[in-house]
């Protein structure tokens, strides 16, 4: 076993020792003492544990979140204007293309899977790679890619202000007008108010008992003892830590053909200890997001699962437990302006 290896699974190990071992003690949520089986719920509030509920509302400016939605459509972002953000993130298909990996600028298929936008503003990494470390990073080296949208700053600024209606709504909100800083803050506003709160499982967190099912209170506890809450933790169960794929037997085969994609943040930092390294993707609204994994190549929550616990776990997962994990995943269903995702 080599050194690289040997560490990893220590760090893993270490991480879940410190969450078997978080006390079982009753819980106060609203006055009311109760006896739970899951250690680390504080139903009030979510309190210092490894899951923590989507807020109900975030603290944004109402305008630049106008302002953000009317650009995150707007082909005039693109270099051929004909692509928006919009286009590979479905707003009404719970912010992704459906695509085992999306499509390029020329309207071939990519190598990476389109990650849902919803609840992007609680993530701390972004796109596979881990490459950006911010939402406003992300969105120029998309526009600029000339893989996904191919824009130009002066090309888009020259379309942007001839437009009175762009003009007054910049204006009103920032002092110098339009410019790619203020068109990203924009977009990066509206993503940062697309979150799904009262999924059933932010409602148990919440106090709320019955709101899963015992099916799917089983899966949680199945969620905690096989270890997934080590990587998929905080408010977006996910999304705040790069991990490696392949920790207890290697995901690619010796004879594929590896892309870029594949590498992980090894193609960002070119560091041999990054190699196969991802960003941990949220499992928020993850039974509405298909397909899975950064190539898109596991077409169900089921399959998604059971390479889990092949790859991640290093155990072939008894069909029982899967069904109860698949269950469990289903409560993290979340509602958009109301509704369900």
């Amino acid at each position: 076993m080599t050194n690289k290896v040997f560490l990893l699974i220590a760090m893993v190990c270490a991480i879940l020792a410190m969450v078997v071992a978080w006390p079982r003690t009753a819980i106060q949520a609203d006055q009311q003492v109760y006896q739970t089986p899951y250690p680390w719920i504080d139903s009030s509030s979510g309190g210092m544990n490894p899951i923590q509920p989507v807020p109900l509302t975030v603290d944004l400016d109402e305008r630049a979140v106008a302002l953000g939605e009317k650009l995150f459509h707007d082909p005039r972002l693109s270099g051929g204007g004909a692509v928006s953000c919009s286009v590979c993130h479905v707003m009404d298909n719970a912010g992704i293309d459906g695509r085992k990996t999306s499509m390029t600028m020329v309207g071939q298929s990519d190598t990476a899977n389109t990650p849902t936008v919803f609840n992007s503003g609680l993530n701390y990494h972004f796109l596979w790679s881990g490459c950006f470390d911010t939402l406003e990073d992300q969105i120029e080296g998309v526009m600029l890619s000339p893989l996904y949208m191919d824009a130009q700053w002066p090309e888009v600024i020259s379309r942007l202000v001839v437009d009175l209606n762009y003009m007054e709504m910049f204006t009103d909100i920032y002092d110098d007008g339009i410019t790619p800083a203020n068109i990203r803050n924009a977009i990066a506003t509206f993503e940062r108010s697309l979150i799904t709160p009262n999924a059933p499982f932010d409602r148990f967190l919440r106090g709320e008992v019955d709101a899963i099912s015992a099916d799917q209170k089983a899966g949680f506890v199945l969620f905690q003892s096989y270890g997934c809450v080590a990587c998929h933790q905080g408010i977006n169960i996910g999304g705040n830590l790069m991990a490696p794929l392949g920790v207890f037997q290697p995901y690619f085969g010796a004879d594929v053909e590896l892309s870029d994609t594949d590498m992980g943040h090894f193609s960002v930092s070119g560091q041999e200890r990054d190699r196969h390294v991802f960003r941990v993707p949220s499992l928020r609204n993850i039974a509405r997001t298909a397909p899975y994994f950064h190539d898109g190549s596991k077409a169900t929550l089921r399959q998604a699962v059971v390479a889990m616990g092949k790859f991640q776990v290093g155990r072939d997962l008894p069909e029982g437990d899967i069904s109860l994990l698949v269950n469990f995943l289903h409560a993290l269903t979340g509602e958009y302006k109301g509704r369900p995702l």
